[in-house]
């Protein structure tokens, strides 16, 4: 199951004095998804709220890109919540809107605000840039609407209830901790449907330990940390490909238009949300595995977009190592541990991890090299995992000496779609004692 922290920052570092003082939030808000399994009257009432609050999205989202270009003011929602919600039910264009729950309209209209705001603030340099709201279809592989603790409530048979849509049956892989504030109901690509709840809960700190690790990723081998371990990479899609390829060989054959090729693009659809589920679940044992046995890990900040512009492109991808980092970051704040980037310009391949001395840059064919300076013989991923965990280390204590000095306060990474800027060494989770 996919958990991930909605707050900017769960925890916060105070340093004065070379002393820690530690103060954390009360609550964090995590994300809960699961399986849900409807029957054919609830399927067509889910792509009628589909429907409608793609609608709303797109109608007050045109409102505000023509008022922009006539130079009028910003449209509030209030105004496009009366005109194209309360309104709108009333014309006969948009009557339809009245045959689904008003909370999946208004929901619809919050969201559209959300993201102009992200927008906004990716402009003015708050938050990393992201591109304006766009336009929605009913082609689009994800189709999702989301409604407040209003719309939907829990059965005691272990059913959800969502207003005019009627009792989903739900497959529990584990109970939530605490009662869910909001529900987003998503049908993905291979038309499946997951329930998402957003849930306020207390941090569970494991004990503490004096184990820290770095890890070096990478393509021959997933993962290689500091003491030698070597992860392999499992490559899901490489070798699901044979399959995918003959999948896709005969959806091409199919005409377009006909219901063969809509039974073939399912097909196909779901062979890669097998590939997708795996690769998630791999990666959710693996962070959690090096959660819980190091205090702090510490990364490579990687030009993973670069990268995806490479004939390595596909490799990349199936690797995910940015759902990795992010996994290891909010699973660090969660449990009080600290994560931390170490800058993609360090030369890890190029140090000594023996003596420190810098030996120069070497071609990916070398897997092996000696050190001239003091003789030590290094595996080149192994020796990049110590530089990266030592560099690692050296930024955990500026950033503490430095908050030390200045009484200002070192925030917790923020788990937020975007990449942080070049050269910038990022961190989360709580350092320890």
């Amino acid at each position: 199951m996919h958990r991930r922290i909605d707050v900017p920052a769960a925890a916060e570092l105070i340093c004065a004095n070379h002393k820690t003082d530690r103060r954390m939030l009360v609550a964090m808000r995590l994300r809960y998804s699961y399986r849900a399994y409807s029957d054919a009257g609830q399927r067509r009432a889910l792509a009628q709220a589909f429907g409608c609050a793609r609608v709303v999205w797109n109608d007050c989202l045109r409102t505000r890109k023509e008022r922009h270009a006539a130079g009028l003011p910003y449209a509030r929602s209030a105004e496009l919540s009366r005109t194209h919600i309360t309104e709108a039910k009333r014309t006969p264009e948009r009557a339809w809107l009245a045959d689904v729950s008003a909370v999946v309209l208004q929901q619809s209209l919050r969201d559209l605000d959300t993201a102009f705001t992200n927008f906004f603030d990716g402009l003015k340099g708050r938050r990393p840039k992201s591109g304006p709201p766009r336009y929605k279809s009913k082609k689009d592989t994800r189709q999702s609407i989301r409604v407040n603790s209003n719309a939907f409530c829990l059965r005691e048979n272990g059913a959800v209830y969502v207003a005019k849509v009627g009792d989903l049956k739900v497959r529990w892989s584990r109970t939530l901790p605490a009662a869910p504030t909001s529900l987003t109901v998503v049908k993905d690509s291979a038309g499946r449907y997951f329930l998402s709840f957003v849930v306020e809960t207390e941090p569970e700190h494991l004990p503490e330990l004096d184990t820290d690790t770095g890890a070096d990723l990478g393509l021959g081998h997933f993962a290689v940390l500091a003491d030698g371990t070597k992860v392999d990479s499992p490559r899901f899609l490489r070798r699901a490909e044979k399959k995918l390829k003959r999948m896709q060989k005969s959806l091409s054959r199919k005409a377009k238009g006909s219901s063969n090729r809509a039974k073939a693009r399912a097909e196909v659809a779901r062979q890669y949300a097998k590939v997708a589920d795996r690769r998630r679940d791999w990666l959710h044992k693996l962070s959690t595995d090096l959660i819980r046995d190091n205090q702090a890990i510490y990364v490579e900040d990687l030009a993973v977009k670069g990268l995806a512009r490479t004939r390595l492109a596909k490799s990349v991808h199936d690797a995910g190592w940015s759902m990795f980092v992010a996994m290891l970051e909010y699973k660090a704040v969660k449990c009080g541990r600290y994560v931390g980037r170490v800058g993609r310009f360090e030369p890890t391949s190029q140090l000594c991890s023996a003596c420190g001395i810098k030996d120069g840059p070497k071609p990916l064919s070398v897997r092996e090299w000696t050190c001239r300076e003091c003789g030590a013989v290094h595996d080149r991923d192994v020796n990049a995992a110590r530089n990266i965990r030592a560099a690692g280390r050296a930024d955990r204590l500026n950033a503490s000496l430095s908050a030390g000095k200045t009484r200002t306060k070192v925030p917790a990474q923020r788990v937020e779609a975007g990449s942080p800027r070049k050269g910038q060494t990022t961190q989360a989770g709580i350092p320890a004692l």
